[in-house]
């Protein structure tokens, strides 16, 4: 078990202590067998339940000579077989890697090959489409099937039509459901060490294709010790729900890792996060911590405006502890918009699929709106030049902006096929962000962009965020991006903007008033050059607005 930590130590584990017993097992011995881990519409789960379906699937991979350390792939909509088919892979010495069922074909086909998966864990629809491809997936032997449900339907319900096949006599296929009710429990331990390979994280592929960090099962259990219990608190009373899906690794702590952690409950929805469907699950599960991103909290209030508008009551947080924001910045306006409308905060933080989860955050107490709250105790920070080559080069001035470096016990041991990139991000103990921010003497963060996304304007540099920011403390603006455009060899900033609700002005006449407005607050060469309105800013599977696309637009 864990040692708790002191005042500035780093939580300690024992050797054998692994992800499926801290999370899962644990619980049970603690007397929270009875208690509700999963709520699925009116359907309830409660940890025994959870963990006799997890030992099944281990003894099932056990059977299917899935091996230690081998991959399974979960690409699951957020329903119940997620969490037995996650921890018994765990519990099995497996590697968890994870997917978006809604990808397109050829991303899934990518992630298959890329992390020679042996077994799957998924829906119908992407079986067949695995199935059509399946010539070119060597390594993958076992894929169990789940049915897709609507939130609350049975997700062990039997198949519509029988999932049974073999192809090339090779990949055979089954349904979960079935497969797990004719299979004993796990019954022998498996020793498992804490440093062993426990989960791959994959980057959101903004400048390619995503590749994975190889993160042990240690990891997860320090971010959880220091960020989930000693820094946002949660507790065993607690009911969770999540904006991003749990695929992504944001989502997988925030909503089933964390709470499982403390014995509270996690509450799952199936159906596209939308206004409507995400503050149906806050108020159907009483919800009192909701994992959100920036752009859904806009589109909260928006909702929360028209209902209002309409003689409606709104939305009911009045259940909600806090929200969490992570993924993308969240602007200062949006937060003041939000603060507003709702008593209950919102703790922005940032993270990485490098570090596994957040490492510095606004919390209980301690929220400073515009920024990205303190280090969270047990990591290290540093915002150094960005032509430092090592943790070591002297840390920029308070209020200088330089790269962000972390240092931490959840660092990944580095990206699979990737040493050249991954000599460039980990030095040891530290991961070299690639993020821009600014430090306060206080110890406050403040993001200024990504490296990568700075545009020389002119000769001079130009952060994105600085400007969307602005953009969006006008009243006619619910959401904007700025991408660079290349003109005639020069580089100049153009943005893309979803206006609120209501707004029918013509757009030259807007055009003008934003870039004025821009000019008036930033120094002149900031302002953007052109103007885009988008009924929605596109975004990728993580939620984040999808600025790759952007740019293939102009």
């Amino acid at each position: 078990m864990a040692t708790p930590p002191g005042a500035g130590a780093r939580p300690v584990f024992a050797d054998d202590e692994h992800l499926a017993s801290y999370y899962l097992l644990r619980r049970l011995d603690e007397g929270l067998g009875d208690k509700v881990a999963i709520l699925y519409g009116a359907r309830r789960y409660t940890y025994a339940e959870v963990a006799d379906r997890a030992r099944r699937f281990a003894e099932l991979l056990l059977r299917a000579d899935i091996r230690r350390g081998e991959r399974v792939l979960l690409v699951l909509p957020d329903t119940p077989p997620f969490a037995w088919a996650f921890f018994g892979t765990l519990l099995r010495g497996a590697v968890v890697a994870m997917g978006n069922p809604e990808a397109p074909s050829s991303n899934i086909e990518y992630l298959v090959r890329y992390t020679r998966a042996t077994a799957i864990v998924t829906v119908p629809k992407v079986a067949d489409r695995l199935e059509l491809a399946a010539a070119g997936l060597d390594e993958l032997r076992r894929v169990w099937i789940v049915p897709e449900t609507a939130t609350g339907e049975d997700p062990e319900a039997p198949l519509g039509r029988s999932p049974l096949g073999v192809t090339g006599d090779r990949m055979a296929r089954s349904a979960l459901a079935e497969a797990l009710t004719s299979t004993p429990p796990l019954s022998r331990k498996i020793a498992i060490h804490r440093d062993e390979p426990a989960m791959w994280l994959f980057t959101s592929g903004s400048t390619g294709e995503p590749k994975a960090n190889i993160h042990t099962h240690r990891d997860y259990m320090f971010n959880t010790e220091v960020y989930a219990k000693g820094t946002v608190g949660y507790a065993q009373g607690d009911v969770t729900v999540s904006v991003p899906r749990l695929f992504f690794g944001y989502a997988t702590g925030t909503n089933l890792m964390f709470p499982f952690a403390v014995g509270a409950t996690t509450g799952l929805f199936s159906e596209r996060p939308t206004p409507e469907s995400v503050s149906q699950a806050i108020a159907t599960y009483r919800a009192t911590v909701v994992t959100n991103v920036p752009t859904m909290l806009g589109k909260l209030l928006d909702h929360d405006e028209t209902e209002r508008a309409a003689g409606e009551p709104g939305l009911d947080l009045a259940s909600v502890r806090f929200s969490l924001s992570a993924g993308e910045a969240l602007p200062g306006p949006l937060l003041d918009r939000w603060l507003a409308r709702f008593a209950s905060d919102v703790y922005d933080g940032i993270g990485s699929a490098e570090m596994f989860h957040i490492y510095a955050s606004n919390r209980p107490g301690d929220v400073k709106v515009g920024s990205l709250g303190k280090v969270v105790e047990g990591y290290e920070l540093r915002v150094l030049p960005e032509d430092a080559d090592g943790p070591g080069a002297t840390p920029c001035a308070p209020g200088e902006i330089g790269v962000l470096w972390v240092k931490g016990d959840s660092v990944s041991q580095g990206y699979f096929l990737d040493r050249d990139r991954s000599f460039k991000v980990f030095h040891g103990h530290w991961c070299r962000t690639g993020d821009l921010f600014r430090m306060d003497e206080e110890g406050y963060l403040y993001f200024a962009g990504r490296a990568d996304d700075l545009l020389k304007v002119g000769g001079q540099w130009v952060a994105p965020v600085e400007v969307e920011e602005c953009l969006m403390r006008h009243d006619a603006v619910r959401l904007a991006a700025v991408v660079g455009v290349e003109e005639d060899g020069l580089v100049k900033a153009h943005a893309y903007v979803e206006l609120k609700t209501g707004i029918a002005r013509p757009h030259a006449e807007l055009e003008r008033e934003l870039q004025d407005f821009v000019r008036e607050r930033l120094a002149k060469y900031k302002y953007p050059r052109a103007i885009t309105f988008v009924d929605e800013l596109p975004k990728n599977d993580r939620g984040k607005v999808d600025k790759k696309a952007l740019r293939a637009r102009t």
